[in-house]
């Protein structure tokens, strides 16, 4: 009891320093700056603003109320972390829940752990933060992934050390995004799973890809049943490589010399065997009159 009681003294002792402009923190190497980074400090709530960097866009309301009323009965267990900004001012580096919740049960101050850290830095705190969560749905993680990468300039390698994930399951996860996005909203929904996902994945067509996504909906496929429905209709596809023929060199100086002669766009088809037309398109009765006087005269 005497050492929570101290702590909590502390804590109260650093929150006066803190409010003392003649201590105004502002880098690691100020004047107290040891005393106060990475300590637990009471600050207002009043002095913490969210971070515009956090990567989660909805919080869930129920779950919201339960955290608040457990902050209510015991107090915020586990502080938040924030960043100075200037003189009594902080924002938000992880723990915006927790902040949150103590707002909603009228709290005036939350223990919090302070950090001196640029934009950047704050961002990837966030983002590694919030990749570390349990409860985020796959494509938030993808998300998160994503901008460790575009915005810290990150390499798959250099992201696998700070989140503590294999290069692989990074990989599977960003390659979530290249689904539809409406299948995307489906599995931060719930309906589908990453499985369902994954196989989806493997087909390129967006269109083919909704289809899927639909029958399972409907038919409640499992993931086995996803997969082997992805396989049929892949092999069902015929191959375009060999349906592509390639027109012959003869064909298509012919078609640049039509072209030429009768000032249109002039199409040119030939199949596998060889045979072949051309087709001169006209715009109204004047240009057909027209062609077709050009056609006469080269008879």
């Amino acid at each position: 009891m005497a050492k929570a009681t101290k702590k909590q003294a502390l804590g109260r002792g650093l929150s006066a320093l803190l409010k003392d402009p003649s201590n105004d923190i502002q880098s690691a190497n100020d004047k107290n700056a040891d005393k106060v980074v990475g300590s637990i400090v009471e600050l207002d709530l009043t002095t913490i603003e969210v971070n515009p960097f956090q990567p989660r866009t909805s919080f869930n309301e129920e779950s919201l109320s339960e955290l608040a009323s457990s902050i209510k009965e015991l107090g915020v267990i586990q502080p938040i972390t924030v960043r100075k900004l200037g003189f009594n001012q902080y924002q938000l580096v992880s723990g915006e829940r927790r902040f949150r919740a103590s707002s909603l049960v009228g709290l005036k101050s939350i223990p919090a752990y302070i950090r001196i850290a640029n934009d950047q830095e704050s961002l990837e705190m966030a983002l590694v933060e919030n990749i570390q969560r349990e409860d985020l749905d796959p494509i938030e993680i993808a998300l998160s992934y994503r901008r460790l990468i575009e915005e810290i300039d990150l390499t798959q390698s250099q992201m696998s050390d700070r989140v503590g994930k294999n290069r692989s399951t990074i990989a599977n996860y960003l390659r979530l995004l290249k689904l539809d996005p409406i299948i995307q909203t489906g599995m931060r929904d719930g309906f589908i799973t990453m499985g369902h996902g994954r196989a989806l994945i493997n087909v390129e067509n967006l269109d083919t890809q909704l289809e899927i996504y639909a029958k399972i909906l409907a038919d409640k496929l499992s993931v086995r049943e996803t997969e082997t429905l992805v396989r049929g209709k892949k092999q069902a596809t015929p191959s375009l490589k060999k349906k592509i023929k390639t027109v012959p060199k003869y064909a298509l100086q012919a078609k640049k010399q039509l072209v030429k002669a009768f000032d249109s766009k002039i199409e040119v088809k030939v199949n596998e065997s060889g045979k072949g037309q051309f087709i001169v398109p006209f715009k109204n009765k004047d240009d057909f009159d027209r062609l077709l006087k050009l056609l006469s005269r080269e008879e």
